[in-house]
């Protein structure tokens, strides 16, 4: 197991690691190799827990030294209690999933805080490709032909930020980048057609 570095992380981890405590508890779903939590164990004394359901991702998680359980997000958060666990994060799943709304409650009962990034379906590029080529766009962020890809609930920063209103679900902070997952003035004015990732802190508390 070789240590992790800031500058070794995904670029969307690099964001999401600065809104989590030092000392604190992780859930860390669809954790793929336990990238972010080896790290945040190594830099933030974090105890931190997966849920993945690839195989081979859960032997190099185990192998990275992280605690993690083999288990489908589209059967809820059913094995862990509510208010249990300090952020719940969930990187690039959300469009995933087959309830997402459900999925975010899930989160939101079991942390007291959530982090969940996901493509922005409303970015200038995929209104453009639509529009010129009649079909479903694919880019960098949407590599997958409609009929194999994996996402199957896409949403813009607008639809989202309209579910956690309803939801009563409050933003702590949200970073929207491009797809080098840099956050520039244009993207802040108009984050739902420049930005390509959208990265969102989110609560319940007061």
């Amino acid at each position: 197991m070789s240590p992790t570095t800031l500058q070794s992380l995904r670029p969307d981890l690099a964001i999401i690691q600065e809104w989590i405590q030092p000392n604190s508890q992780v859930l860390d779903l669809g954790c793929g190799e336990g990238t972010l939590l080896q790290f945040l164990s190594e830099h933030k004394n974090v105890r931190g827990y997966g849920l993945e359901i690839n195989p081979d991702k859960i032997t190099a998680a185990i192998a990275n030294g992280v605690n993690v359980v083999e288990q489908d997000l589209n059967n809820g958060l059913y094995n862990y209690k509510d208010n249990s666990i300090d952020t719940v994060v969930m990187t690039q799943a959300l469009q995933a999933v087959q309830r997402p709304d459900e999925l975010l409650d899930e989160m939101l009962r079991v942390g007291d805080e959530a982090i969940v990034t996901f493509p922005n379906f409303g970015h200038w590029r995929t209104r453009m490709y639509l529009a010129l080529k009649g079909r479903m766009p694919m880019s960098e962020t949407l590599p997958h032909k409609w009929y194999d890809t994996p996402n199957i609930h896409l949403c813009t920063v607008s639809d989202f930020e309209e579910l956690c209103q309803q939801k009563n679900i409050r933003i702590l902070s949200k970073t929207v980048v491009d797809d080098h997952h840099q956050e520039h003035w244009a993207i802040r004015l108009w984050p739902s057609l420049l930005g390509e990732i959208a990265v969102y802190h989110l609560t319940r508390r007061s």
